[in-house]
């Protein structure tokens, strides 16, 4: 089929179209995007932000409604952990997240974990989840990655990444393995700019591309790209619009054959000085197969891109060929998709690897009468892992949320006069002002002890000290019971 054939029939709107994956807002599919499902539109991505997850039943009748209109991919960021959007944005995840998992170090408990958020995906519907994050989280003060990754140990990362890419797809839904070629070394959140991964194709051998050769020996049906800038490989592009990461690199030395999904043109690491119809256009060109738009980019954005994609085609930038390559993908996922597989949620090894996660130093106190006081030092969050609540308090009513500074630090103290003494904080390393008033608690209280909900970098070096790996509801509730808040499994408190 030529160019001119295409432009004559149509086809190049139809295969533009079956390549991007807008979003909405709202629990209830609006009319324009029901019209574009029944014209082809290619998948649609789900975000809780924008009200689209209120309740797994809306979910589940939501997904139903769009597949009378027709087939998408309905994709969603559901990574358990801190990145969790089903139900566990408002009240935290039952699952424990990647850096607990790695701290286990059980890949059948990985397998466990992943096959169980799948079956809750696919009763509701969705059948692309955007996960796991196979990252190598090398640098501690990585902004964006951090518990979402399975550690720093590309040889570990691997085995659970294979692990969870296995789990997922015996449920029925489609692993989607994240954020290539590696956004592990990273100082720099691609929401915002374009990362520096600063590694030669040795080094990204040795290190960021081991978990996705795992990802894709397990059968990985999505590989999702990331905006990163590897001078060596992409000479100055983010990944997501270089030819050379996406159709060399992974395409070709790695061998993948199935469809790459790009993550949300609209960060400013993909998009910021382009905008994202040209963005769209480029990642194409590059070799992507989907094209998710991002939690904001609704009608207007979608024609605009589909737009920009036609005229790219008719001025020769892009290849007729490229889209039916990519439409050619999306539609053998949706028939590899298309097989019903009986799979039950399984909650229990969520709370289980939670437990098995938790690392203590020190003798724990044993509060036999008055609860301790609870302190959560406040600590921003980033734009992947949202609002998510977290913290102890559910399981501490009296417990104090206080902004991270010396000043509080008395008044702390005041409140807690005759009872223990518990900080909990979440990735100090990364915050000061976390480390200066756990200090100046230390320093009153020594027998403070001091929970770690992020990683467990930085340490105070006389507390008795908890390290959760991930701010879960399930991590949460692992400490809690060693706290004696709430009773433990063998019902002592």
């Amino acid at each position: 089929m030529t160019t001119d054939d295409i432009a004559t029939t149509g086809e190049i709107t139809r295969l533009a179209r079956a390549a991007l994956s807008p979003s909405f807002p709202g629990a209830t599919a609006p009319g324009w995007l029901l019209d574009e499902l029944e014209r082809g539109l290619g998948g649609v991505t789900l975000f809780a932000l924008t009200g689209n997850v209120p309740s797994p039943g809306s979910l589940a009748a939501l997904t139903a409604r769009m597949r009378t209109a027709g087939d998408p991919l309905v994709s969603i960021d559901e990574e358990g952990g801190d990145v969790t959007r089903l139900g566990g944005h408002a009240t935290g995840s039952p699952y424990p997240g990647n850096a607990a998992l790695g701290a286990v170090d059980d890949p059948e408990l990985t397998r466990r974990i992943y096959r169980s958020m799948g079956a809750e995906l696919a009763e509701v519907g969705v059948n692309l989840n955007f996960a796991p994050s196979v990252d190598v989280n090398t640098a501690d003060d990585n902004p964006v990655i951090g518990t979402r990754s399975f550690g720093a140990d590309a040889a570990l990362v691997a085995r659970h990444a294979a692990a969870a890419v296995a789990g997922t797809q015996e449920a029925g839904v489609a692993a989607c393995a994240k954020h290539f070629p590696g956004h592990g070394a990273t100082v720099v959140d691609s929401h915002l700019a374009i990362p520096l991964v600063d590694a030669d194709l040795d080094l990204l051998d040795r290190r960021e591309l081991v978990p996705f050769r795992a990802a894709i020996d397990a059968g990985a049906r999505a590989v999702m790209t990331g905006h990163l800038n590897v001078p060596t490989i992409t000479e100055g592009l983010p990944a997501t619009l270089s030819p050379a990461a996406i159709t060399g690199l992974l395409r070709e030395r790695l061998g993948y054959p199935g469809v790459i999904v790009t993550d949300a043109l609209d960060m400013r690491g993909a998009s910021g000085a382009i905008g994202i119809p040209e963005a769209s256009v480029r990642a194409l060109i590059a070799g992507a197969d989907l094209l998710c738009l991002g939690p904001n980019e609704h009608a207007d954005t979608l024609r605009a891109t589909l737009a920009a994609v036609e005229a790219a085609v008719r001025d020769g930038r892009l290849s007729p060929h490229r889209l039916r390559d990519a439409a050619d993908r999306t539609d053998a996922l949706r028939r590899w998709l298309s097989r019903e597989i009986p799979a039950t949620p399984d909650r229990d090894a969520g709370l289980e690897g939670a437990r098995r996660a938790v690392r203590v130093t020190g003798a724990l106190p044993g509060w036999t009468e008055t609860p301790p006081l609870v302190v959560e030092v406040e600590a921003s969050g980033n734009i992947a892992v949202g609002p998510t609540p977290w913290g102890l308090h559910p399981w501490a009513p009296d417990a104090v949320r206080a902004a991270g500074t010396d000043g509080n630090a008395d008044r702390v103290l005041d409140r807690a006069k005759g009872r223990g003494l518990v900080v909990v904080l979440r990735d100090a390393h990364r915050h000061a002002a976390q480390r200066s008033l756990t200090t100046a608690l230390l320093t009153a209280r020594p027998d403070t002890v001091v929970v770690e909900m992020g990683l467990p970098v930085w340490r105070p070096g006389s507390a008795v000290y908890l390290a959760t790996y991930g701010a879960a509801a399930a991590n949460a509730q692992a400490a809690a019971e060693l706290l004696g808040l709430v009773p433990a499994p063998d019902g002592t408190a």
